[in-house]
């Protein structure tokens, strides 16, 4: 499979298959395909399919399937960027809820749980994410521009919510309230902050579609 990322800040990717290769992706992530492309929509048994609902996905995937020489894109949801990974065992990603877009057969969609209850009480996006596992290229979807860190064992960066779009998962994740009621109530930041703490990679992104949705809620009328 051959492949080419085009279009940001409103990007989409391209896919070129070869006879018998197979795409998933979620529903409604599909824009454009040739016609020789067969679709089947599958669940892949009950667990799995509450799992996809709770990390933001939809209960159902699409799988694609070239007929012969195809092609088939699929379109970011959001203005940001699209990321190509190549997932392998050992090297799995954590993603945001509703990152996922796309990818070949053999990658596995499923649910990751932070372990410290204080990430899903005040982490936005840190609870419930996304877990990508098994062996095979999968493409992420993020929310405005992309900067990644490689963080050394015990290198920390502290992150304001929602703006964590993925990690490798050696990292670890926790909650810090940001210290001084000046601070909490009148700087503007929030109460909480992530704390991300190597080793391993990380990505964050410039424009979180909470963060959006903040800013444009003072434009609507009535507000």
């Amino acid at each position: 499979m051959q492949y080419s990322i085009e279009g940001e800040p409103l990007p989409v990717v391209i896919c070129q298959l070869s006879d018998g290769e197979t795409m998933i992706t979620e529903r409604g992530a599909m824009s454009w395909m040739s016609p020789n492309m067969r679709m089947e929509t599958v669940g892949g048994g009950l667990g799995k399919m509450f799992g996809r609902a709770f990390s933001g996905e939809s209960m159902f995937q699409n799988h694609y399937t070239a007929q012969g020489n195809g092609l088939i894109a699929f379109a970011s949801s959001f203005p940001g960027s699209i990321k190509a990974f190549e997932i392998t065992p050992g090297n799995e990603l954590i993603c945001q809820k509703s990152a996922f877009l796309a990818s070949t057969s053999g990658v596995e969609l499923s649910i990751f749980f932070n372990k410290k209850l204080g990430s899903g009480l005040f982490g936005g996006e840190g609870f419930i994410m996304q877990r990508l596992s098994g062996n095979g290229l999968a493409f992420v979807e993020f929310d405005g521009y992309i900067k990644e860190y490689v963080l050394q064992p015990g290198q920390s960066m502290v992150l304001d919510t929602g703006y964590l779009a993925a990690m490798t998962p050696t990292c670890t994740m926790e909650i810090q309230s940001v210290p001084g009621l000046k601070n909490k109530f009148f700087g503007g930041e929030g109460f909480f902050n992530t704390v991300v703490t190597g080793p391993g990679r990380i990505w964050i992104q410039s424009m979180p579609i909470s963060a959006m949705a903040g800013s444009l809620m003072s434009f609507l009328p009535g507000k």
